[in-house]
């Protein structure tokens, strides 16, 4: 997905996600890091786990994602990503256009690598990580 040219834009792939019309090749990385950053933003840091975490469940039972101890909704990654993606928008602070602070957002928070920094791929990769939160083994969040 390429960077959003504007709030309208941002808003629209989220109504897109929310009614569940996303088509499931669109629900990309970067649309989940979307997907948090918008929440974030709306419901603050603390509350945005909540609606992201529901969010994606609800995408994933309309299309037909099914937890699976290797796919499926992620616990411990959605949990990380929202408190990634925490940090980055209290960095990047609210004084330019939404679409412009999302696109920021979302490519400051890209690479995938990133967990690794903090998990063991076996930690990360458990079913146990899968179904409920756990602590990283390398690196505390701060």
């Amino acid at each position: 997905m390429s960077a959003y040219p504007t709030t309208d834009a941002v808003r629209d792939v989220i109504a897109a996600f929310e009614s569940h019309e996303l088509p499931r090749g669109d629900w990309t990385h970067r649309m989940h890091l979307t997907v948090a950053a918008w929440y974030v933003l709306w419901y603050g840091p603390d509350a945005a786990l909540d609606h992201v975490r529901d969010a994606i469940q609800s995408y994933n039972a309309a299309h037909g994602i099914v937890t699976t101890p290797t796919g499926g909704y992620h616990e411990t990654l959605t949990r990380f990503y929202v408190w990634l993606v925490s940090r980055a928008v209290c960095r990047a602070g609210v004084s330019e256009a939404l679409a412009a602070l999302v696109n920021r957002v979302v490519d400051e928070c890209e690479d995938r690598q990133i967990p690794y920094a903090y998990y063991s791929r076996e930690r990360l990769q458990s079913f146990d990580a899968r179904s409920r939160w756990v602590e990283p083994d390398l690196a505390s969040l701060d």
